[in-house]
């Protein structure tokens, strides 16, 4: 991955780069499954946050818990979650838009003093298209575009997920070197300049 194969990962649609990675464990909760999904949800947190180097958490000090991940029908169920316009702001009018684009995802981040994540909070509406796909397709994808801050366009021509010739489906190796090298101990939390994409890239290739 050279710098300008990374640069456009974090450089958002108004043309801005921000890139953002999680500075605390991730304590999960996931509603909406069975207990096989469950475990298919936890394997797959495991699976990148083991990659990045981050810790699992059972709670969250701060907030009890840190990743939110709710699996549904359709949208106008959320209307009827106790509590979640406090957690959404302007959730109503949200709710709206999502309903008219006819969209299946939803991520929305919250995060700390140092712009590092803090909490994260996922939406998948399990329409025809989601349904179709195996879960632990669907909760890979989901977790990896949660793992860091990614530009709002970063996946829209190719998905962060591979095929190995056995048909099994995988982290793109690409995308699994970015986010191994965004969680590099002298890597920044948080970065406004293009110029992060030079030194990530040089974590992914270091010199000889």
């Amino acid at each position: 991955m050279q710098p300008d194969q990374i640069e456009p990962l974090f450089t958002r649609s108004d043309g801005s780069y921000l890139f953002a990675r999680w500075g605390r464990p991730i304590a999960p909760v996931v509603f909406g499954v069975d207990d096989a999904t469950l475990s298919v949800v936890k394997g797959a947190l495991q699976a990148v946050t083991q990659l990045a180097g981050l810790d699992l958490a059972e709670t969250d000090p701060e907030l009890g818990v840190n990743f939110m991940v709710f699996f549904f029908r359709d949208w106008d169920e959320l209307r009827q979650v106790p509590d979640l316009d406090r957690l959404i702001p302007d959730l109503a009018p949200v709710l709206d838009r999502l309903e008219d684009a006819e969209a299946n995802q939803y991520r929305v981040f919250r995060f700390d003093e140092a712009g590092a994540i803090r909490a994260a909070f996922l939406f998948v509406r399990m329409d025809s298209e989601m349904s179709g796909i195996p879960a632990e397709t669907v909760a890979l994808s989901q977790v990896v575009q949660s793992i860091v801050l990614w530009s709002d366009t970063a996946f829209q021509d190719r998905s962060p997920l591979a095929r190995t010739p056995g048909g099994t489906v995988v982290l793109h190796p690409e995308i699994g070197a970015v986010i191994r090298a965004a969680y590099d101990r002298v890597m920044p939390a948080m970065s406004r300049d293009p110029a992060h994409a030079l030194r990530l890239s040089a974590r992914i290739f270091p010199p000889a």
